[in-house]
């Protein structure tokens, strides 16, 4: 797919213009994190080569540039993902007060692993370094939203609120 076929939303440009315009002229590329968000929302929550080639041309950047930013962080995805993201904090302070079984009952749960999405497209499980929440481990992160505390019961309601809400969970809300 040629970045020519990549489509933003005429909403979705406007708000990548606003942001470029909050950078000194030739200092576009510190918009790179908020506009790969947006990029993302735009193509079903993952980034193709393509949409990275397409902010690429966007912020007048060399594609490799975009893709160091993208492969880095773990709130973008490389690959197609599930409406709801649920990332699972592993670092210490999580594991040691059980992140390690919430993900076990996450997969047995949803019936698939880490890394992996649900057959109807509505989950998928990741794990992630430190969301900085460490006084309410175990935790979760969806789209903008985290979630504390978690036990079994609260990871049930969680997953039951998700899917009767049944819409996309982006990092967009935080822009």
């Amino acid at each position: 797919m040629s970045t020519q076929q990549v489509k933003f939303s005429d909403e979705a440009l406007l708000e990548c213009q606003k942001i470029i315009k909050r950078y000194p002229e030739g200092k576009q590329k510190s918009a790179l994190i908020p506009i790969l968000h947006i990029a993302q929302a735009e193509n079903d929550g993952w980034l193709s080569s393509a949409t990275m080639d397409k902010v690429a041309d966007l912020l007048q950047l060399n594609p490799i540039e975009v893709y160091e930013v993208a492969t880095f962080y773990s709130m973008y995805n490389l690959k197609p993902v599930g409406k709801c993201i649920l990332e699972v904090c592993k670092t210490v302070p999580c594991w040691l007060n059980g992140a390690e079984d919430l993900v076990a009952y996450l997969e047995k749960k949803l019936k698939i692993k880490v890394g992996e999405t649900t057959p109807d497209g509505m989950f998928t499980i990741k794990t992630v370094e430190c969301l900085g929440s460490c006084g309410t481990a175990p935790m979760l992160q969806c789209g903008a939203n985290y979630h504390e505390n978690l036990t079994e019961s609260k990871a049930d309601a969680l997953i039951e609120k998700l899917r009767t809400e049944n819409t996309r969970k982006n990092y967009t809300d935080i822009i």
